[in-house]
């Protein structure tokens, strides 16, 4: 019967929740630009979302409401009304599940939590074993699994090893949040518990325990920001800057959580990016949104590959690089050592519309009536695979006679094609793909030298390497990869990056 008036009250505490936030999102105008933001906060993070939110007023002078509750309550209330700008639960498991039903757009990593057992202060009654908690003169509370995210984690965990039954029926009692299981102990209520570390920070009078056996039942806390949300850029600014090193993540530590990494502080961050000139017609228009919707600068440098790594070495260090080919990518490998391989292009002879010059093969390259372009060796991966190319097909001593062009980029022979300055010339099909009007294009047949792989790296030394990780992201959407297939690339990458 315990169980059942729980969850009843459970129900009606969400219940409860999913009204007060249609209350709120009928109080609130979408088109006051200093209009409060709203976020879904775990009551685990209760204490030090406290102290976020009034550094973030203090800084900014913007009003943030927070409604806290258990993990699941509030992702059902999320589900339900479709208001609200941000959700921070427990665990990134409810992230997945709110991505999975399309209500989060962007996902922020934090810290960490792990689940220890709670006693009090000196551990009076010795309790330092998963059995202890089951004997009879200790009096145990757990969270309950439906609610809340300890409790979900912990009963993930310990069912796999067999002992989830065993202590979830030594248990006096369920208790629907974290901090409900905390203040039991606190006031003598219980005398064991299993709760998240970060959560006895503000409990003098407890101390926790840490069990080999919930070793694994930790979560990773995330800032997700709501699908729905009317205004984005100030979700996605007070995001940053709950997540930013040297903000948000200090008070995390301060408040007893495991922190790492984080992004640099910036009010208007500016990320840098190089990028092969061939990737411009896939990117730019995704990058322009990018910038639009987080309300950052994104400064991108086209050119060809052969140029970009020249000025790296120089000393010029992006906080992202988009390598045309691998090769010039691992030529920088010391600045960006985990690039992710993301699309492929294929070269190609293009042609005058109708082919007068009766060109089918590389072999035609060859004849002396032809005026070839092709990539510059040194400034571009399109001109160092096309040499590549030549090589392996045996005719690079026959056909660069015939080469009166090499270019940094495969627009400038596309340019030049379109002026009837060329005859022929070797780009990408991507290159072929504007221009399919005036010129076509001839595919070269089994070759694979002939294709390159365009991998995406973030430098190690960014001081914006989440941010940039979010661009890679929406490189990744569906809607980019439309846009690459539209431009002539192959989509290689599974999505995930860092």
């Amino acid at each position: 019967m315990n169980r059942v008036l729980l969850l009843m009250v459970g129900s009606a505490a969400s219940l409860a929740l999913i009204f007060s936030t249609l209350m709120v999102g009928e109080q609130t105008s979408s088109n006051d630009p200093q209009r409060s933001l709203m976020l879904f906060c775990a009551a685990s993070n209760r204490a030090v979302m406290e102290a976020i939110r009034a550094d973030y007023e203090a800084e900014f002078g913007r009003k943030v409401e927070i409604q806290y509750g258990p993990s699941q309550t509030l992702l059902s209330s999320i589900e339900v009304t479709r208001a609200g700008d941000l959700f921070l639960p427990a665990d990134d498991s409810y992230l997945e599940m709110a991505s999975e039903k399309q209500l989060i757009a962007e996902v922020l990593p934090i810290a960490r939590m792990q689940a220890v057992v709670a006693v009090k202060r000196n551990n009076p009654l010795a309790i330092n074993t998963i059995a202890d908690m089951s004997r009879d003169d200790v009096r145990l509370v757990l969270a309950n699994p439906e609610t809340a995210a300890v409790g979900k984690v912990v009963r993930d965990v310990l069912t796999k090893s067999g002992r989830w039954d065993a202590l979830a029926g030594s248990a006096i009692a369920l208790r629907t949040t974290v901090n409900e299981v905390a203040n039991d102990v606190a006031i003598g209520a219980a005398d064991a518990a299993i709760v998240y570390d970060a959560v006895l920070h503000t409990y003098d009078d407890l101390q926790y325990v840490e069990l080999p056996e919930l070793e694994p039942a930790a979560s990773q806390i995330s800032l997700g920001v709501i699908a729905s949300t009317t205004q984005p850029q100030a979700a996605l600014h007070f995001a940053r800057y709950v997540s930013a090193r040297d903000r948000g993540l200090k008070r995390y530590a301060e408040f007893g959580f495991r922190t790492e990494g984080g992004d640099q502080w910036s009010d208007v961050p500016e990320l840098s990016m190089f990028a092969g000139s061939m990737l411009r017609p896939a990117i730019e228009e995704t990058i322009a949104a990018f910038e639009q919707r987080e309300g950052v600068k994104v400064h991108r440098v086209y050119n060809g590959c052969g140029v970009l790594v020249a000025q790296m070495k120089a000393g010029q260090h992006p906080d992202a690089y988009f390598a045309c080919d691998t090769e010039f990518m691992d030529q920088v490998h010391d600045l960006f050592p985990q690039p992710v391989p993301v699309s492929q292009n294929e070269l190609v002879l293009l042609v005058q519309k109708g082919n007068p010059k009766k060109i089918k093969s590389l072999r035609d390259l060859t004849r002396k009536d032809l005026r070839v372009g092709i990539g510059h060796e040194k400034q571009c991966a399109m001109g160092w695979i096309t040499q590549n190319t030549f090589r392996e097909s045996g005719i690079q001593k026959e056909v660069m006679p015939n080469v009166t062009v090499q270019s940094p980029t495969g627009d400038m022979l596309v340019n030049q094609m379109l002026t009837g300055s060329l005859d022929t010339a070797v780009v990408y099909l991507s290159n072929a793909a504007g221009a399919a009007d005036s010129l076509d294009a001839i595919r070269i047949q089994d070759l694979p030298c002939s294709v390159a792989t365009q991998p995406w790296a973030v430098a190690e030394e960014s001081k914006h390497a989440e941010l940039a990780s979010r661009l890679f992201q929406r490189i990744c959407s569906q809607s980019s990869q439309q846009t690459f297939a539209a431009e002539g690339f192959q989509w290689q990458a599974n999505g995930s990056e860092r």
